[in-house]
């Protein structure tokens, strides 16, 4: 095998371990499959097109991102939980924004699964999502 053959080779085999990284929930029953990324029109920043699914009974864990989640609810509904906010019910049809650095988590008290399309638009240095503490009720 040549050097450029074997670092292809690691490139392929570390990219497919972050997309497959990204399809494992760290919460049973909650699940982030990413489509697309891609670089936007200012620096530094990229654009992540992902499918979100939280199943029946679920809360998925806090977090924040580093950058914005615009969400469409495909199908199902939830609770849309965010720090220091009651929580806000969301159906299919329905979109949501949340902002840079927002505590926030969703609930699914349903007995179907709930489905968004979320885009994030996020310091592409960073994480896509960092676990952020429950916050106090």
């Amino acid at each position: 095998m040549t050097a450029s053959k074997g670092f292809i080779a690691v490139v392929a085999a570390a990219a497919l371990g972050t997309f497959a990284g990204t399809l494992v929930a760290q919460n049973p029953g909650f699940s982030r499959a990413i489509v697309q990324r891609g670089d936007v029109s200012f620096p530094g920043y990229e654009a992540v097109v992902a499918r979100l699914e939280v199943g029946p009974g679920v809360t998925g864990e806090w977090h924040t991102h580093p950058g914005d989640e615009i969400a469409y609810v495909l199908e199902g509904q939830a609770e849309l939980l965010v720090a220091g906010q009651p929580p806000r019910k969301v159906s299919a049809g329905e979109a949501i924004v949340i902002p840079r650095g927002t505590v926030h988590s969703a609930r699914n008290s349903g007995a179907t699964p709930a489905r968004a399309l979320s885009i994030y638009v996020v310091d592409k240095s960073q994480p896509l999502a960092t676990p952020a503490p429950a916050p106090a009720q």
